[in-house]
C-alpha cells in the first residue's frame, strides 16, 4: 500500500467516505447554516411584517430588522463557500453515479434562485419589482430546510440500496 506522501488520495479517504457522504464538519456546518439562515430570515420577516409600529411620522422600522438582515447575509455568504466544497466530492460523484439526482439538482437550482433573488433584492429591485423579488426569496427560503431534509432522506435510502457505490 502506498503512503499518503505518494498517494493521490488524502489520508481521510477511508471506507466511510467511498460513497457520497459528507465529511462530518461539512454536514454540521451545512445544518448550522440552514438553521441560522432560516432563523435570521424568519426573524427579519417577523420584524418587518408584524413588529413595525406606527408613530406620528409614519411606520417605523423594528430594531431587529437590520441586525437580522446582516446576520442573514453573513450566513448566506458562508453557505456559498461551503456549497463550493460539495461540488467535486458530493455533487459530481453522486451525479456521475445517477444517485439522488432529482432532489440534488432541485437543491442546486433552488439555491441558485435564492442567490439570484437575494442579489436582486439588494441591487436590481425597484419599487415596482421589490415585492416580487422578496416573495420569491422568502417562499423558497422558508421551504429550503424541508427540501434539504427530503434530499438527505432520499439520498440515504438511495445509497442504502446501492451495492455498486464507487
Amino acid at each position: 500500500m502506498r503512503s499518503h506522501k505518494h498517494s493521490l488520495h488524502p489520508p481521510s479517504l477511508n471506507k466511510k467516505h467511498l460513497g457520497f457522504s459528507l465529511e462530518a464538519w461539512q454536514r454540521r456546518f451545512i445544518y448550522f447554516l440552514f438553521a441560522a439562515l432560516s432563523l435570521s430570515g424568519g426573524l427579519w420577516l417577523i420584524a418587518h411584517y408584524f413588529l413595525r409600529t406606527q408613530s406620528e411620522f409614519g411606520e417605523s422600522i423594528h430594531p431587529w430588522e437590520h441586525p437580522a438582515m446582516q446576520a442573514h447575509a453573513a450566513f448566506a455568504l458562508a453557505l456559498c463557500i461551503i456549497s463550493g466544497s460539495l461540488i467535486h466530492w458530493h455533487i459530481k460523484r453522486a451525479n456521475d453515479a445517477a444517485c439522488n439526482r432529482k432532489s440534488g439538482w432541485t437543491m442546486v437550482g433552488l439555491m441558485l434562485i435564492l442567490l439570484l433573488s437575494g442579489y436582486g433584492l439588494l441591487y436590481l429591485a425597484n419599487d415596482d419589482s421589490h415585492a416580487w423579488w422578496s416573495l420569491v426569496h422568502w417562499v423558497i427560503g422558508l421551504g429550503s430546510p424541508a427540501l434539504l431534509w427530503l434530499h438527505i432522506v432520499l439520498g440515504r435510502r438511495a445509497v442504502g440500496r446501492r451495492t455498486d457505490v464507487p
